[in-house]
């Protein structure tokens, strides 16, 4: 049987985590339904409160907004989901942020970091979520797999003009057996071009709390480890990118199996 067929989820068994498992699935969804509806009724009056406190231009705003949102997602599972971070503290800005993805639940953990001006590039299904739509727009979130790449360098050289952050998730879709798979090039071309520096992002857990094509959730550990930043000027010539691309891919992937091996050495010995 295969890794992708056995979860590391089901390694848990006992009376006492099936029956946080079941409070967690029973308190989650409400509490998301009402905290995502709240939010979206709310929102129009939030916009013109942070606007008046603030000054903020509506996509940065935005992006405070969608924040909260996301750090309520993780309050929400926080007594179900035991969580660490190494290394936030030190990011510099700006940055390109590349992370593995494991999980929906990624992007809420994005909330953690020690700032909000974040803005997301990604695929096209994402935007296909409605109720997440309009505000993926109002925050110049990045839809990487249809617009003009111009376009896309043009709102990110602003972005990093504010000292802003752009997040890139180079797999492109999550991982169903914890693995990294290959990298797309966009993260890194996009260093090549603006001069930015790469910060690999690495975070287990999020595919145990919920996994690909699930529903259910799981209590578990989450863990976020940031890697020393990796800049583009070491990488010259016309085929560069890729070779930035590989080095951060080589990192990322010593740094997943020593956090993934540390997980499973505790939980053996609990």
């Amino acid at each position: 049987m295969t890794s992708q067929e056995t979860p590391r989820h089901r390694e848990k068994s006992g009376r006492f985590w099936l029956l946080r498992a079941l409070l967690l699935n029973l308190t989650f969804y409400p509490l998301m339904a009402l905290w995502t509806v709240a939010g979206i009724v709310a929102s129009p009056l939030c916009l013109v409160l942070w606007k008046l406190a603030t000054g903020w231009d509506l996509g940065r705003i935005t992006r405070h907004l969608i924040s909260i949102h996301g750090y309520g997602m993780v309050a929400i599972t926080a007594p179900f989901v035991r969580f660490s971070s190494e290394g936030t503290g030190s990011i510099g800005r700006p940055c390109i942020l590349v992370v593995n993805h494991l999980s929906f639940f990624d992007s809420y953990y994005m909330s953690t970091l020690p700032f909000h001006d974040i803005v997301f590039a990604v695929g096209a299904w994402p935007f296909k979520m409605y109720w997440y739509t309009l505000f993926m727009r109002l925050a110049r979130y990045l839809d990487v797999e249809t617009a003009d790449w111009g376009d896309v360098v043009a709102t990110c050289s602003e972005t990093f003009a504010n000292k802003g952050v752009v997040i890139f998730y180079p797999e492109g879709h999550r991982s169903r057996t914890g693995k990294l798979q290959p990298f797309y090039s966009g993260a890194f071309r996009l260093a090549k071009e603006t001069g930015v520096p790469i910060v690999p992002l690495v975070i287990t857990g999020t595919g145990d709390l919920l996994p690909p094509g699930r529903f259910a959730l799981y209590p578990t550990r989450v863990r976020l480890k940031v890697l020393p930043p990796v800049d583009p000027a070491l990488f010259p010539g016309h085929n560069g990118h890729l070779r930035l691309r590989r080095e951060v891919r080589e990192r990322m992937t010593r740094a997943l199996a020593e956090m993934q091996g540390e997980t499973g050495a505790m939980r053996k010995t609990k």
